[in-house]
């Protein structure tokens, strides 16, 4: 049961976070173009998202813990550490996956840039004519 197990509790609650913090970037980049918008936010959804394996030494000489947390946390941990070893692997996940979000977000961008150009319409449906500069007027329907 996902309640129970600490792990998993951890891990749905930094997902849901993550998700809230993704949504919220995105949103507070609204005064951006949707090209630069979109990358940014994949990009840093592809950093926080992008897990990797880290090692803890138990207080048993020669024991250790070993699992998988997100690589910011392990890069952050271990630069705070001051440890190399695990700093480099970890950086390098960081910069992979936010290169494959930054390619997600140039995606979706691509894909929705030619949207409005692929218009469902038969042969013989007319185009609808342009609106009339009437200001913001409703106008009531008219039969025939």
């Amino acid at each position: 049961m996902p309640i129970t197990d600490s792990m998993s509790l951890l891990w749905m609650s930094y997902g849901f976070l993550s998700l809230v913090v993704v949504l919220t970037g995105y949103l507070g980049l609204g005064f951006l173009p949707r090209l630069p918008r979109l990358v940014i936010t994949w990009l840093v959804a592809g950093m926080i998202w992008v897990p990797a394996r880290f090692r803890l030494p138990l207080l048993d000489e020669g024991e250790f813990y070993t699992g998988f947390a997100p690589a910011v946390m392990v890069a952050a941990v271990a630069f705070l550490e001051r440890n190399a070893s695990v700093m480099v692997p970890a950086l390098l996940l960081l910069v992979a996956g936010g290169l494959a979000g930054a390619g997600v977000g140039l995606l979706l961008w691509w894909r929705g840039r030619h949207h409005h150009e692929y218009v469902d319409m038969d042969e013989d449906d007319e185009p609808m004519p342009p609106r009339r500069g009437g200001g913001g007027e409703r106008r009531e329907p008219m039969i025939g």
